[in-house]
């Protein structure tokens, strides 16, 4: 390779990385606003006090997992190990379906127990619980679009340990989304 083509190369890929992280920090941002909002309202004197469904905590476990999936992930294709990366990325797709999985019966249990989204019997908590949820599971499913052309692409042997940008920036984008379902989780939890 030329050194201007390497060169055009390097700077392609700093700005991939640099449009990533601009777009997740105004996912920050959104979920900011929606958290800002849900403490304004917690004061509030008819604000519903609620437990989270133990779903919560197994989709957090799910969601925990399968960061350890897609990292295995990454070190693999550093190792030029391609079997090992197409079963970390298989594994991490399977668990990001198992995450929203949990998170549909999760809705349905809260829905069981009375807290509903909108109408007569809907308080302002959880039809912000139910925004913050869902909006977070839109994500997911962005993630989960992003894994699938991630492993599809690991199953042609698209990358190898000098040419692996678009699994590091799916790797990047879902343990994002990881940490944020954590850091949501654990303010869901002490803010009820």
């Amino acid at each position: 390779m030329e050194i201007n083509q390497i060169s055009e190369q390097a700077v392609m890929a700093n700005a991939k990385k640099q449009l990533l992280y601009w777009s997740m920090a105004s996912i920050v941002i959104f979920f900011g606003a929606f958290c800002s909002y849900y403490l304004v309202m917690h004061g509030n004197s008819n604000w519903l006090t609620f437990n989270l469904p133990a779903l919560f905590y197994v989709s957090t476990a799910i969601i925990i997992l399968s960061s350890v999936t897609m990292y295995w992930a990454q070190q693999a294709v550093k190792k030029n190990n391609m079997t090992a990366v197409k079963q970390a990325m298989l594994s991490t797709l399977l668990l990001g379906f198992a995450f929203c999985f949990s998170q549909i019966q999760a809705w349905k249990v809260l829905y069981s127990s009375g807290i509903v989204f909108a109408g007569k019997q809907s308080s302002i908590a959880g039809g912000i619980l139910y925004v913050i949820t869902s909006m977070h599971f839109l994500h997911i499913v962005a993630g989960i679009i992003a894994l699938f052309v991630t492993w599809i692409k690991s199953t042609k042997n698209k990358y190898t340990a000098e040419n692996h940008l678009g699994l590091s920036l799916c790797g990047i984008f879902w343990h994002f989304l990881d940490i944020l379902w954590v850091i949501l989780f654990l303010f869901l939890y002490l803010f009820r």
